[in-house]
């Protein structure tokens, strides 16, 4: 009750914040919200109330309220803190529920239909640790980490060993479990993609199953009622390193990057497939000229479609002209042309408004036949003055063979393979974190082995990273810890 003193009650203040101590357990005790809040001029929309509360013990039947706000003269609360025998409750009137998530340390709201972050202690990434050795058929070139719904978690590796094949894990008790194999020759890459709700994965198969034969790749399709991948189509190509799956109005497109045609002949084309919805296979839609190629990576900016191949090498040197091109008239037509050395990967990323390309660069061979591998990789930023990538950083690597972007929190990861430096494979691999102006500095540097490929993904369980290595038949699962 307002306006008289109450027994057991007493209004204490501390550096202009207000409140209430209670000396005895009063039943119940209420206020306009303007005597206690005469500087909040938010209220009610935003304003915040410490209760320090110590209960020696309580009946577990009972259930009791610390705090309520009430409208005018209602009897309805608006905002609820009960207190029950081992449990906080939020109550919100109308919005929904709200639910304290110890693990995540946030406040999150349910509007009936999902929770949305009301507030949440952002993640910070504070160190990395060993969490699972991935015994592989032989050594792995590329890792696809992707999600089937209402099936699970699921990661496809490239695996040298025609023999052997490669094989596909499932993400099964936090951890990955042999799932299926398939028969590969020489694998370089796989992509999972989809077509409206069919499913498909397609290897990048190096070479042909007898020799003497045409090298195939193959497309293969997730079966709801075997629960497996099964052979779809088979397209011819040549000494395939790397497919890329992307959409163009509601179009879907395979892009193969062709490196070298026999053992000489790395001037060949590359090609792009189209889906046929008449035939639901894909067919020859563009071939471009590449030189040694060994990746694509397709990206947008706003309603622009571009379409980056990593290059490699012209038979001579791998000091040579990677390509952007841009979607115009049905067709992709050069844009920019970027010297590299070796390039093996592209990575495209953007903060906030600002987009970046990282190339990773394997080696530098000249016509003279020097060789170096502790070279730079550089990041570029797309110029919206002149409308072209140019150099933001240079990072210096070793023979880099990837790069991956990802996030933790609010902060911005690059993390490199790095393969050899002229004398070893066992080599860090690093962990780069945006710092604004000062770009990407050295954060984390990571134990590897001929280090391949890098793929960040999430679980229930929190985040991970997991490499590859094109020296030996062991992957590893790296977890995230955060603070």
């Amino acid at each position: 009750v307002s306006g008289r003193a109450q027994d057991g009650i007493r209004m204490v203040q501390s550096r202009g914040a207000r409140g209430f101590q209670f000396s005895e357990s009063p039943q119940l005790f209420s206020f306009p919200a303007s005597q206690l809040f005469i500087n909040c001029i938010f209220f009610p929309a935003e304003f915040s109330i410490v209760v320090t509360l110590k209960i020696p013990q309580m009946a577990p039947e009972k259930s009791e309220y610390i705090f309520t706000l009430l409208e005018g003269d209602s009897d309805e609360p608006l905002l609820g803190l009960r207190l029950s025998q081992n449990k906080f409750h939020f109550l919100q009137k109308e919005e929904g529920q709200l639910w304290f998530n110890t693990l995540k340390r946030g406040l999150f709201l349910c509007d009936g239909i999902t929770w949305l972050n009301m507030l949440q202690v952002k993640e910070k990434l504070d160190y990395v640790e060993d969490h699972q050795d991935l015994f592989t058929n032989s050594e792995t070139f590329d890792i696809e980490v992707f999600h089937i719904t209402s099936v699970g978690l699921f990661m496809a590796t490239a695996n040298r060993d025609s023999n052997l094949g490669s094989g596909i894990y499932k993400w099964t008790d936090g951890r990955f479990e042999r799932y299926q194999n398939i028969s590969t020759y020489d694998a370089q890459a796989w992509q999972y993609f989809t077509v409206g709700k069919k499913k498909f994965l397609v290897v990048a198969n190096c070479r042909s199953k007898d020799a003497g034969d045409q090298e195939q790749s193959v497309i293969y399709k997730w079966s709801s009622r075997k629960l497996k991948f099964i052979r779809y189509q088979t397209l011819n190509t040549h000494s395939a390193r790397d497919w890329e799956a992307f959409n163009i109005q509601d179009e879907t497109f395979l892009a193969v990057a062709n490196h070298r045609q026999g053992n000489r002949n790395h001037n060949i084309d590359s090609v792009i497939y189209k889906w046929n919805p008449v035939t639901r296979f894909f067919e020859v839609n563009q071939t471009i000229p590449t030189t040694g190629a060994y990746d694509w990576e397709f990206f947008t900016i706003g309603p622009y479609y571009f379409l980056a191949v990593a290059n490699t090498f012209n038979g001579r040197s791998t000091v040579i002209d990677s390509t952007i091109y841009i979607w115009l008239g049905g067709m992709f037509q050069p844009y920019q042309f970027i010297t590299t050395f070796g390039a093996i990967d592209w990575e495209m990323f953007q903060i906030e408004n600002r987009v970046f390309l990282a190339v990773a660069n394997s080696q530098m061979l000249t016509e003279e036949g020097k060789i170096l591998y502790s070279i730079n990789s550089t990041i570029y930023e797309l110029s919206m003055t002149s409308q072209t990538f140019i150099k933001f950083q240079d990072i210096e690597t070793n023979s880099a063979l990837d790069w991956e972007y990802f996030t933790v929190g609010d902060d911005k990861f690059l993390v490199v393979a790095n393969s050899y430096d002229g004398n070893s494979y066992s080599l860090n691999s690093v962990i780069y974190r945006w710092q604004g102006y000062e770009g990407f500095i050295p954060v984390h540097r990571l134990s590897t082995n001929g280090c391949r490929d890098w793929e960040y993904f999430n679980t229930t369980d929190g985040s991970y990273l997991i490499y590859s290595s094109a020296r030996a038949a062991l992957s590893k699962v790296l977890k995230l810890r955060t603070i």
